[in-house]
């Protein structure tokens, strides 16, 4: 592409060497987490959500689990502000539950903020002001000790306005873009606002540092938290917190890598809601350390009902392939995937496995509330006999023998492809019945009778051409004897090549099925019967088989 010299890094690494968050392998605690959805998401979105529509927001994310939600920024509008009104005067607010409302470090717009939040038993006051290199030269054009003076000014403002309304609010600060800030620089208004607040262990200050604008890898984003996490004043009396955006698509891999360096909470969206690329994605973050055996403390055991909320609330799509939560991250297409699953299920369930581990699958999808029929083996022109096979005896209890499956796989893939589409379950089991079970055209068995004669003989009525016939045959068994009238009534050479059949459900009046392959010269061909009657429905599968074959040769 032309015009790339036009660019250069904008992040500036810390003045020491931080790489101990690159000796550790995971996240093994969940952070604290606060939901800015209706904050940062909602100023993102082209219509902003109504009043009613943030109180059923909040509702939703108060069911998920979160703890601490920042409501607004309620010196922006009317109404941000009759929001979060409304959330305090109709006590809407569990006890449990911390609101953070944000500010800028500016004496009209605090003093606006303490009016909002006025009877609020549990508050954050968060302010910012931002510190980059590009935000001091080109929009404030004040130095380094002006911008720090902010910062100052509007923390000693929190401080005396809380003492005054005889209030316990917790504060926290944002140095906004700190991605594009020096770190040292950074550090030193930190500490200074810090300085004013003099944290403790029971009040908690919360150091917030935004990746307002993603500009580096996730690996020198880690290296800045871990730097401020080493030097901050006040540690154990203090939050640090990560505001990643995902300008570069690598906000969940800064978060986490964050996370290693030492932040203790993380500030994000469902689904990264958030401006341009957006924010990171909580769900996401929280469903990566749920994969790794660490309870995330969030509740997203119903994906599909909060993506469809989600959805209704902001109107923004959630994509097909969004982690966790999408509607094809569980499906498999592809044959090979499909029979690498179908075996893994079946060996998990014959082994009692406890711990999960199934191929191509890295959680299980009923924990998020998905189903395997519906979500995970998805049939069209690409899949295979393993997934055919597994949809079948999954939603119907139909367990077809290897061969038959790989047949009936054949036929799957030829509807799907004539017809450009994926085929649901029903579709799939309206091949099966069309090709195994309703397919005596040729002819058919409407009687037998059985009885030990030198074996079995068997009296077989057959209905070929409308005309009844009777044929009387022997065998080593009732299927044989059965099989021999056949091939004496058409003059056919046939072998049988597999005979099995199980019961369709586990109930003592439950139907049998049948299964059963002829092998000719032109082939290997497959039929199945269903009846009261195991005998009935061996035949009826032969009689299907034998059909198959007759169609192929006409």
């Amino acid at each position: 592409m032309k015009n790339f010299n036009k660019y250069t890094p904008q992040f500036i690494l810390p003045p020491e060497r931080c790489m101990d968050w690159a000796q550790k392998s995971m996240v093994e605690r969940a952070p604290v987490w606060c939901s800015v959805d209706l904050r940062d998401g909602n100023q993102s979105l082209v219509e902003p959500m109504s009043l009613d529509t943030k109180i059923e927001f909040f509702k939703l994310l108060v069911e998920i689990g979160f703890k601490e939600i920042e409501v607004g920024f309620p010196a922006a509008s009317e109404t941000e502000y009759a929001f979060l009104r409304r959330l305090i005067e109709d006590d809407l607010i569990p006890d449990d539950v911390t609101i953070q409302v944000l500010t800028q470090a500016r004496e009209h717009i605090i003093k606006k903020t303490f009016e909002a939040v006025k009877g609020a038993k549990n508050v954050i006051v968060h302010v910012y002001n931002s510190t980059s290199v590009a935000q001091r030269e080109q929009v404030f054009v004040k130095d380094k000790q002006a911008i720090k003076a902010i910062a100052v000014e509007g923390a000693k403002l929190l401080k005396q306005l809380t003492d005054e309304a005889g209030a316990n609010y917790r504060f926290e600060y944002s140095p906004e873009s700190f991605t594009g800030t020096e770190p040292d620089y950074a550090l030193e208004v930190c500490n200074a606002v810090l300085d004013i607040w003099q944290p403790t262990s029971d009040r908690k200050a919360v150091i917030n540092l935004p990746a307002t604008v993603e500009n580096a890898m996730p690996h020198v984003y880690a290296q800045q938290v871990e730097y401020i996490n080493k030097h901050l004043k006040y540690r154990d009396s203090v939050v640090l917190s990560l505001h990643p955006h995902n300008d570069r698509g690598c906000g969940v891999a800064a978060a986490e890598t964050g996370l290693l360096a030492g932040a203790d909470r993380i500030e994000g969206t469902l689904f990264g809601n958030g401006e341009r690329t957006g924010n990171v994605d909580i769900i996401t973050l929280a469903m990566n350390m749920y994969s790794q055996g660490v309870d995330p403390c969030l509740d997203f055991s119903n994906m599909p009902y909060i993506t469809a909320m989600y959805k209704n609330f902001t109107g923004m799509p959630v994509s097909p392939r969004q982690p966790y939560a999408g509607e094809l991250v569980f499906a498999a297409f592809s044959g090979s995937h499909q029979d690498a699953i179908a075996k893994g299920m079946a060996f998990r369930a014959a082994n009692k496995r406890d711990i999960w581990d199934v191929p191509y699958l890295p959680i299980d999808p009923k924990d998020v509330g998905r189903e395997y029929e519906s979500d995970v083996i998805r049939i069209n022109s690409q899949s295979g006999k393993g997934g055919v096979g597994y949809v079948m005896q999954t939603a119907f209890g139909i367990n077809m023998p290897r061969r038959m499956k790989e047949d009936m796989g054949y036929k799957v893939k030829h509807v799907s492809d004539e017809g450009h589409r994926e085929l649901k379950p029903v579709d799939i089991y309206d091949v099966f019945e069309n090709n195994y079970l309703e397919n005596h055209k040729i002819f058919d068995i409407s009687e037998c009778h059985f009885k030990q004669v030198d074996g079995i003989e068997a009296t077989v009525t057959v209905v070929h051409g409308g005309k009844v016939s009777t044929v009387i045959s022997k065998g080593n068994g009732r299927l044989d004897a059965v099989s021999n009238a056949i091939k004496a009534f058409f003059g056919l050479e046939y072998t049988l090549i597999g005979y099995e059949q199980h019961a369709l459900s586990e109930s003592s009046d439950s139907k049998a099925i049948s299964y059963v392959g002829v092998e000719a010269a032109a082939g290997a061909f497959f039929g199945a019967g269903i009846d009261d009657d195991i005998i009935k429905s061996s035949y009826k599968a032969l009689v299907s088989a034998v059909n198959n074959m007759l169609k192929s040769v006409a």
